[in-house]
């Protein structure tokens, strides 16, 4: 038994504006129309002539804002949150003409209308808040097959009845605590990395370990750029202005004349992609999508300003447009790989160690996100955002802090000390939309990421409260904290705030 979850379930790729309310849904729906189809495909059995689906508890609280609607539509339509084209599923529901003809699971073809989805807020079902129940039935009105899931955050799904594939997986190097992955550590003389990247190649060869991760930042750095070149407004009733393209035209403007500003750039970093996510764009959870702004953001901040330190300082700083272009060249080298026919041999060089680097941070960031998951949640709607943001800004300040040279036990205070500030933070996006607090919320927390990796790297690894403990009181905290913090938008600020 082992906390660790891979790195391409942790991180996956998907599309906004939610992980839990979006493309948790939208799993859950295309598992159940495959299963469906299925069924009434089996010998002697009839045809489905209907398909009903109840949201309950913050899914129904908070699905319109999310998207969730939406989401359930498009994964009957059989899409995948991998590869469906993010405007296939803007609008699936909302744009509906009843009676239209649904292609479920791309297959079977049924009549269905708008109502078929129903919200219910106020009914909890006890597996957990974010609740589903899909229903298919003959033209009699009788039901052929009939499932719920949980969307348990971060886009993972579990259907009732069924034992959880991460739960039952093993693996070379287990760890269910923070303090039994630094005795593993101790053992075998490696980094928390090289733990979860030997983890990672009991599943695949460590070519495919390398080129999924080199994926995965390719799809993040994507995200940056998109969300830093869009300008507009974001959708739903509040109308907010996005802000990051205008950001970075002015720290563009700043940067002509020689000055460089890496603590704004990380704001804008996180903004952009949040945006992004908002804008209901493609996006990694990372662990989740309200979360997913952090980790990119961390990440693009050490690729830019401190990854090439120590190489020259022509090297020092490169500028955006230049670090763009060569986070989305795709070289997917393995370590020691420096060459490419289209660089020189130092640029070359420069991006083999920051793809390395990157690689570092998302392996680092993976075994600490594991342990969130495993041991309190990652899920806004069972924890609060303490567990969203939380955890997203503790394994982001490990992963910078791993990438800065950081020992094993100076990576476990920098997740702790990024956690313990961000206990007892609620969830409570005005609207049931993932723009207020979320968007400046994500920026605020990459800053609060660089902080505790700095913290962390001044001292020798010592402190007084264990990773583990502020795990445990997070998960505590998320228990005690009123449903009404808890993604419902029934509290906070989404009662305080006038949403015109």
């Amino acid at each position: 038994m082992s906390a660790y979850v891979s790195a391409f379930e942790l991180f996956s790729i998907g599309v906004g504006p939610s992980s839990s309310h979006t493309v948790g849904p939208l799993r859950a729906a295309r598992d159940f129309a495959r299963r469906a189809v299925e069924a009434s495909t089996a010998d002697g059995a009839r045809a489905i002539t209907r398909v009903e689906c109840a949201l309950y508890g913050s899914l129904g609280a908070t699905g319109i804002g999310h998207g969730t609607p939406d989401a359930v539509v498009a994964g009957l339509q059989g899409h995948a949150p991998e590869t469906v084209d993010p405007a296939l599923v803007r609008g699936a529901w909302t744009g509906w003409v009843d009676g239209a003809q649904l292609l479920l699971d791309g297959r079977a073809a049924v009549a269905f209308a708008r109502d078929d989805i129903v919200l219910a807020p106020r009914t909890r079902l006890p597996g957990h808040p974010n609740a589903m129940t899909l229903i298919a039935r003959d033209a009699a009105g009788a039901i052929l097959c009939e499932d719920t899931y949980y969307s348990i955050g971060g886009g993972f799904i579990r259907r009732e009845g069924e034992v959880s594939a991460v739960a039952a997986a093993s693996t070379p190097l287990p760890f269910l605590t923070a303090a039994q992955l630094l005795d593993v550590c101790d053992e075998y003389g490696l980094t928390i990395a090289e733990v979860a990247r030997r983890n990672e190649e009991a599943l695949r060869s460590e070519s495919e370990v390398a080129e999924g991760l080199d994926t995965i930042w390719d799809a993040m750095a994507a995200c940056v750029d998109a969300g830093l070149h869009a300008d507009g407004v974001l959708p739903g009733m509040l109308r907010v202005k996005r802000r990051a393209g205008a950001i970075r035209a002015q720290l563009e403007s700043v940067e002509a004349s020689g000055r460089e500003l890496p603590g704004e750039w990380l704001g804008a970093f996180a903004l952009a992609v949040n945006e992004e996510n908002a804008a209901g764009g493609r996006v990694v959870t990372a662990p989740t999508n309200g979360a997913a702004g952090i980790l990119p953001a961390v990440a693009m901040y050490w690729w830019r300003f401190l990854a090439d330190a120590g190489l020259g300082a022509e090297n020092a700083v490169t500028p955006y447009g230049e670090l763009v272009g060569s986070a989305l060249l795709g070289l997917h080298a393995q370590d020691g790989d420096a060459s490419s026919a289209d660089a020189a041999p130092s640029e070359a060089l420069a991006e083999a160690n920051r793809r390395r680097g990157i690689r570092r941070f998302l392996l680092t960031a993976t075994a600490l996100g594991s342990l969130f998951k495993a041991n309190a949640s990652i899920s806004g709607a069972e924890g609060g955002c303490q567990a969203e943001v939380g955890s997203a800004c503790a394994m982001a300040a490990g992963g910078l802090t791993a990438v800065m040279g950081g020992t094993n036990r100076q990576i476990e205070n920098a997740a702790e000390i990024a956690m313990e500030h961000h206990l007892g933070l609620t969830c409570d996006p005005v609207g049931g939309l993932v723009q207020i607090p979320c968007i400046e919320r994500n920026a605020i927390a990459a800053s609060t990421a660089v902080t505790a990796a700095r913290l962390a790297l001044r001292g020798d690894g010592t402190h007084y409260v264990p990773l583990d403990a502020v795990v445990e009181t997070m998960r505590q905290t998320g228990i005690d904290m009123s449903t009404k913090y808890k993604e419902t938008s029934e509290g906070g600020l989404a009662v305080n705030v006038v949403e015109c």
